[in-house]
Formats: structure tokens, C-alpha cells, sequence
């Protein structure tokens, strides 16, 4: 039986939103609900060091009562660590982090941080939470990510989905190369960053995908027509994904 292409919903701009005023809407909880409701297959939030969007409550209320699996981005930082380790989230993807970018920019220098990644992903494994990489379409990199003890990588599609033309064509190259070679390492291979309803044709090539985590494009498009149908739209479009094909 074929297996169904997984959508994880990054609502870390329903946040956004609601810092911009400090009020205490829109709810994080009530958007969970919506993502739940719509056949979202999991719920992302990235909580930063700056805390620019989610905040420690967030982290632990949406832990408590949302019924979808959360996947909690977060840097290899002590003080998040920490968090994760008390909240034990069913995933934790481990991302870069810098404190003046817009939105995560790149994948993580596994090599340039292996020792400190090492420590970090053991902790994470010790205490039952499963541990991605969210990471560049590199085979050296995948290849230390899987040296690592990491069981999931997810493949940064930003450069893909921000290049035109026969540039885009190169990116969604190495993203094809990337995934069947994380497959081949026994990687769980998801993707994830700048997917959009009209970019995802190329992302649907890629071999081996388990789950997309896509956010802002989602929100975005809530705008006009509200966070479930946005979210409907996006699952009716990773319908077509066959695992194997490429």
C-alpha cells in the first residue's frame, strides 16, 4: 500500500500575529485545532532563543492539549535544550539559528558541530524523543547527520524554492540526489522551508519523502480564506506524491 505524503503545520506566524499587538489572540491552541481539523498530520513550532514568535507557555499548553504530534524546532542552544527535555515533544528538529535573520536561513554545519550535535542528539534519543536535522542538500552533510544517531533529516528546500528558471532546476537536482542518498542511508527523509502551492510540483519528485513541514505559505493563504481551507488546499496537493518515483 502506497504510502501517504505527511503534512506538518508550521504555525509559528499565528504567533506572530498575535506578538505584534501582545494580546493573548490568535490562540496557538485554537489554530492546533484548525490543523487537526483540516488532516494535518502534525503541528511545528519553532521556539528561538529571541523568542520572536512561540514563547515557553506556548511550548508546554500546546504539549498538554493539542492531540497532534508537536515537532519542536529549536537550536542546539543549553537553555532550549533544557526545555525540550522537560517538555518531550514527540520530534525535535534541530535548526540554525541567527539572531538578525528574517526566517531560518540554511541548514545546519553538522560537520563544523558534530561533537556538540553528538551530546545534544544522544540526550534527545535517551529521553524518547525522535531527533531530525534540518539540513542542506549535501551528501557530506547527510552523511554526518546519519553518523550522528539522528533517525530523521529534513531537507532545507529554500534554495529551490526561492530560485527561477534553470537555476530552480540545478536546486531541485541536488534535492533529488539528496533524498534518494538519505534513503539510502536508512534516513528518514522529510523537507521543509519556502513550499508553496506553486512550487510544489518539483518537491512532489522527490524520492522517499515522509513528511513536509510547510507554515508560512499556509498562514498566508489563511488570510483570504481561513487556516482549514488553506490547510485542505495543501493536503488535496501532496495527494498525487508517490514514495518511490522520482
Amino acid at each position: 500500500m502506497q504510502q501517504r505524503l505527511k503534512l506538518g503545520v508550521n504555525i509559528d506566524h499565528v504567533a506572530t500575529i498575535r506578538q505584534a499587538r501582545g494580546t493573548d489572540y490568535p490562540d496557538l491552541l485554537e489554530a492546533a485545532h484548525c490543523c487537526e481539523a483540516a488532516g494535518a498530520d502534525g503541528v511545528t513550532i519553532h521556539l528561538r532563543e529571541d523568542r520572536r514568535h512561540i514563547q515557553d507557555a506556548d511550548v508546554w499548553r500546546l504539549r498538554r492539549k493539542c492531540r497532534l504530534p508537536i515537532n519542536l524546532e529549536m537550536a542546539n542552544a543549553p537553555s532550549i535544550v533544557r526545555i525540550a527535555l522537560a517538555v518531550k515533544p514527540a520530534e525535535v528538529c534541530l535548526v540554525p539559528e541567527r539572531r538578525q535573520e528574517l526566517t531560518t536561513e540554511g541548514g545546519l554545519d553538522v560537520l563544523g558541530q558534530f561533537a556538540s550535535m553528538r551530546r545534544t542528539v544522544a540526550r534527545l534519543r535517551d529521553a524518547g524523543i525522535v531527533v531530525s536535522i534540518f539540513i542542506e542538500p549535501s551528501e557530506r552533510q547527510l552523511a554526518a547527520a546519519a553518523q550522528l544517531g539522528a533517525p530523521v533529516v529534513e531537507l532545507h528546500t529554500g534554495a529551490y524554492a526561492n530560485a527561477r528558471g534553470a537555476h530552480q532546476q540545478r536546486e531541485l537536482r541536488r534535492l533529488l540526489r539528496a533524498a534518494a542518498f538519505a534513503h539510502g542511508l536508512g534516513l528518514q527523509v522529510n523537507a521543509g522551508h519556502g513550499i508553496n502551492l506553486e512550487n510544489i510540483g518539483g518537491i512532489l519528485q522527490l524520492p522517499w519523502l515522509d513528511t513536509l513541514n510547510i507554515g508560512h505559505s499556509i498562514v498566508a493563504r489563511a488570510i483570504f480564506c481561513g487556516l482549514k481551507q488553506a490547510i485542505r488546499e495543501m493536503r488535496a496537493a501532496l495527494r498525487p506524491y508517490r514514495r518511490g518515483a522520482c
